[in-house]
């Protein structure tokens, strides 16, 4: 079974291409909702993050408040980074564990490829499992446009929330296919079959390294 990757920075439109890889029969799992499912009830998840931040990140019924765990760890001081780095590292574990269940419970359907959608695929080093990572970027001005109108956020939120993030050329870095997603359907649906074409037609030792541009 073929695992790949999905990543890219906000705004860069990755669930359309996750979206089109699910239509082609390539189940795709959202990290972002596994991550909000170990958070959304009391799990040794939320009880290690009470135990780090402190009770109050808790709601009455045992879930974790993330504007109240947001307001802790994005404190503007010197310490911010430190407290970000506790929580990635604290979250990253219960996510991998779900990861891994997943890709076995994928690996006995007998599925021939699936997907882990993740925006820090590298970063938490999920990109190690994958035999292919694929990044989606998009130009600033619309990557802007997106967050703004999904988040309901201001133009100057939207913004600093792109500058705290990796930039372009990280991803490149790491990326075996590249879409730069401009919002067209088709070309989305053209790389996706690329993508398809492409993992199974090369074994693992003739794996290729290639780019698709939009």
């Amino acid at each position: 079974m073929k695992i790949l990757g999905l990543t890219g920075p906000s705004g860069s439109g990755k669930a359309v291409v996750g979206q089109r890889f699910s239509e082609r029969g390539i189940p795709v799992l959202d990290t972002d909702a596994v991550y909000h499912a170990w958070i959304e009830r009391p799990t040794p998840c939320t009880e290690e993050l009470a135990r780090t931040f402190g009770k109050e990140i808790l709601t009455p019924d045992g879930a974790v408040d993330r504007k109240r765990l947001a307001a802790i760890v994005f404190s503007d001081d010197d310490a911010e980074k430190t407290r970000l780095r506790t929580l990635n590292a604290i979250s990253h574990r219960y996510v991998l564990e779900s990861c891994r269940t997943w890709l076995e419970e994928q690996k006995k359907a007998g599925k021939r490829a699936c997907i882990i959608d993740a925006p820090l695929l590298i970063e938490a080093e999920l990109h190690k499992a994958c035999d292919y990572v694929i990044a989606v970027l998009a130009p600033r001005e619309i990557r802007l446009d997106r967050i703004v109108k999904r988040d309901g956020i201001s133009r100057e939120a939207a913004e600093a929330r792109i500058l705290a993030q990796k930039q372009d050329e990280f991803y490149k870095a790491h990326a075996d296919f590249l879409f730069v997603n401009d919002g067209s359907l088709s070309m989305a649906q053209e790389f996706v079959e690329a993508v398809i074409s492409n993992i199974f037609r090369h074994s693992e030792t003739e794996k290729k390294k290639e780019r698709y541009h939009v």
